[in-house]
């Protein structure tokens, strides 16, 4: 159910810019599997021209208007206009799977977590394997795990303390880095999300893996800056 009194459990904040193609079933998997939850959905349109923003208001989202500077600041925005005890940042291209709000808040409360993700699957052809992979099994390892940014589960207050989102090269790893060094966090063992792989499907394997190296190697250099 959607929050009409008070502050909702979980806020939902979807950044989508030109995405009518994706983001009906993005919104339909969050309002089938959070009916059971007090929750609400923000959609940060960042000035789109096709209708993203009438999709957004048809699925019961709250749409809230942003500049196009990137990801990390819609997220951010919308963070701004959330009043959940809970952000759950989900990407215009990402589903939930049916347990999402049953089995996310268990894992952060039973392990006393300010932040989590989860396993997930890539949706697409072969060329999705070796990234599903990455994300499921090979970021976790890492010490705090990384999480990508459209499969993020935070705390306000922890997301606020550690300064949240901001644009930049691979900001989704700077700010769960960030959190992780701050606070405890973890990777929940369970596929929860379904992400879509069309980068790697549209520009093939080396090209998505050059693109990911050059935006890591511009971040490490951005944060050795004085």
């Amino acid at each position: 159910m959607s929050s009409s009194t008070g502050d909702p459990a979980v806020s939902f904040v979807v950044p989508a810019r030109n995405e009518t193609d994706l983001l009906p079933a993005t919104l339909s998997s969050i309002r089938s599997v959070a009916t059971a939850t007090d929750h609400e959905i923000l959609v940060v349109d960042g000035d789109s021209d096709d209708g993203t923003r009438t999709v957004a208001r048809d699925h019961g989202a709250r749409v809230v208007r942003a500049r196009p500077t990137g990801q990390g600041d819609a997220r951010h925005r919308g963070a701004r206009h959330a009043g959940g005890r809970w952000l759950a940042f989900v990407d215009a291209d990402t589903r939930l799977r049916p347990d999402y709000t049953e089995s996310m808040p268990s894992f952060v409360r039973e392990r006393d977590l300010a932040g989590a993700n989860c396993r997930c699957r890539v949706i697409g052809d072969w060329r999705t394997v070796p990234f599903e992979l990455l994300f499921s099994y090979g970021l976790p390892t890492l010490s705090p795990p990384p999480f990508p940014g459209f499969n993020v589960f935070v705390s306000r207050p922890a997301y606020f303390d550690v300064g949240g989102f901001a644009s930049g090269p691979n900001e989704d790893l700077t700010f769960s880095r960030r959190l992780g060094r701050a606070y405890p966090t973890a990777t929940c063992p369970r596929v929860l999300v379904e992400t879509s792989g069309r980068r790697m499907t549209d520009d093939g394997i080396l090209r998505a893996v050059a693109y990911y190296t050059v935006l890591e190697y511009r971040r490490i250099r951005a944060h050795r800056k004085p």
